[in-house]
This record gives C-alpha cells, sequence and structure tokens, in this order.
C-alpha cells in the first residue's frame, strides 16, 4: 500500500555501532589514515541527535569486528511503509551483516523481504540502500559498483506500488553519495559535473517536479530530513568545518531546524551522514 504518511516522517532509527576494526578491508580505507576514537565520538553525536532533539526511538546494534564495515547500516535495507527488503552487497563478505538487521526488522513487526525470496530467484542481483534514493512519490536507483539492474528489479518488484528508475551515478561511488532528499519535493545534490549528469537523467525520468537545492561540496549533497513525531522538520546535514561553502544553502530553509552532524571518518570510506543509519516509520497496530 503506498505510504499515506508525511513524507520523512519517522518513528524509529536502527544503528550499529563502529567496530574495532573500522576501516580495515574497507572501500576507500587503504592509505588513508583513520580515526577510531573520533568516528566513534561523531557515532554517539548522531544518535544522541537522533534521540534527544528529533526524538526517535533508537535501536542500537553492538559492533562487530568481524564486520568492518557493519557501520554502513544504510546498504542493508530499504524499507517503505511496513516493509523492509534485505538487500544484497555487492561485497560477499558483507551479506552476513544482514543478519542483525533482519532480526531487528522481524522485531519490530515488519514484513521482510528476502532478495532471494522472489519467483525465479534474485540470480546475480546486487543492491545496496546507499543506491536507493526515495522521493516520497518514486524510488531512483543507481547503477553502481555496487547495484546493479537485477538488483533494482528486485526493488521494483517489492514496492510495486511506486515508479522505480534506473540512473546511472556519476561523480560518485553510490547514488547517495551525490544526492539526497532535503524534503518532500527538495532534491539536494553536489554541482560536480558528474552530480549534474545524473541529475538530467532523473529529470528525464520523472513525471514529478523537484525542487533542487545545489551544493558545492559533494559531502554536503548527502543529509538527512527528518519530520519529527512533533511535526517539526528537521534536516541533519555536515557541519561547517567539514562544508563550509553549503552552510548559507542550508541555511535557506528557514521553516527547518538544522541539526549540523559530523561525520568525517565516515566520509573518508566513502561513507555519509544516511549510510549510518535505517529509519522507519512504525505503525502502532502491529
Amino acid at each position: 500500500m503506498a505510504n499515506i504518511h508525511p513524507y520523512g516522517c519517522f518513528t524509529h532509527a536502527v544503528v550499529r555501532a563502529i567496530p574495532e576494526s573500522f576501516g580495515k578491508l574497507s572501500e576507500g580505507g587503504d592509505g588513508v589514515e583513520m580515526d577510531l576514537a573520533k568516528a566513534q565520538r561523531q557515532m554517539g553525536v548522531l544518535t544522541g541527535t537522533l534521540r534527544q532533539k528529533v526524538g526517535l526511538q533508537l535501536i542500537e546494534i553492538p559492533a562487530d569486528s568481524e564486520l568492518p564495515e557493519s557501520w554502513r547500516m544504510e546498504d542493508m535495507a530499504v524499507i517503505q511503509g511496513d516493509t523492509a527488503l534485505i538487500t544484497r552487497p555487492f561485497k560477499q563478505q558483507r551479506r552476513s551483516e544482514a543478519e542483525a538487521v533482519r532480526r531487528v526488522m522481524s522485531d519490530l513487526g515488519l514484513t521482510v523481504v528476502e532478495m532471494g525470496d522472489e519467483e525465479g530467484g534474485s540470480g546475480g542481483a546486487t543492491l545496496e540502500g546507499s543506491d536507493v534514493l526515495f522521493t516520497g512519490k518514486e524510488f531512483f536507483v543507481g547503477i553502481s559498483k555496487h547495484t546493479n539492474h537485477r538488483g533494482a528489479e528486485v526493488l521494483a518488484d517489492t514496492f510495486r506500488d511506486f515508479a522505480v528508475s534506473t540512473v546511472p551515478v556519476f561523480g560518485g561511488s553510490r547514488l547517495k553519495n551525490i544526492c539526497s532528499m532535503g524534503g518532500p519535493d527538495t532534491i539536494i545534490i553536489s554541482d560536480s559535473d558528474g552530480a549534474k549528469k545524473t541529475l538530467r537523467m532523473m529529470e528525464q525520468l520523472t513525471d514529478h517536479h523537484y525542487d533542487i537545492l545545489s551544493v558545492s561540496e559533494d559531502a554536503a549533497a548527502n543529509c538527512v530530513y527528518i519530520r519529527s513525531p512533533a511535526k517539526v522538520n528537521y534536516l541533519l546535514h555536515p557541519t561547517a568545518d567539514e562544508c563550509p561553502n553549503s552552510i548559507p544553502v542550508f541555511q535557506r530553509l528557514t521553516d527547518y531546524t538544522l541539526l549540523p552532524t559530523a561525520c568525517s571518518e565516515a566520509v573518508k570510506l566513502r561513507g555519509a551522514l544516511s549510510s549510518l543509519c535505517l529509519l522507519i516509520n512504525k505503525k502502532h497496530n502491529y
């Protein structure tokens, strides 16, 4: 059933603690100096913001040093309404991360769909949630190193009430490295040439109009919009230290509560704010 709630309404956030193995064997980690303690502090600030400022119920999965990339929660599921599609990451070694996520989704009463459950099997499908942009009206799926067309087909089969369009990812490792939603009808996007090329293709494929908020720093293109249970519009975005040129752009959103939230350590590994959590709108009648 199509979403009947205003876009961005969530009740729960699911995160996973930063493991001691953070940065090891991770994308972008080779030759990059990681600061484990800083990453853990940044995760603590994020979780505190989601719980105390936004008012979401927080579910934290314990760290697992055997799973160095398990902090990338967004990759493991695509959630819409009361359905959670458990994804299949490109890297074989990441697929065991799904077990804990699957358990949380079941405990919350969501309908859990596995990528291998659809008729005929999923073949060589790969899908990571960081390649999926849900606008409230439709899905855009970035075709990247991490997500292929078969994965997008599985998503379309799962969420049949919504149009699903595929676009190549230019200028980023995943679609949400270059764009995110800044509200019900607003796409925040990097002004890099690659991101503009992807945006043009999105505009050609959609029947809907979106306002475009262009930011000069790539990291600023990934934000998290939440309409809280108290009906306040929140935007979590990178800090002024990380993206100084983009702060004035965010400040144009005068009816929003802006929440600068650092994620510089995740960005070193091609992560982003949205990759650190899964957001869920849990109905009360489960």
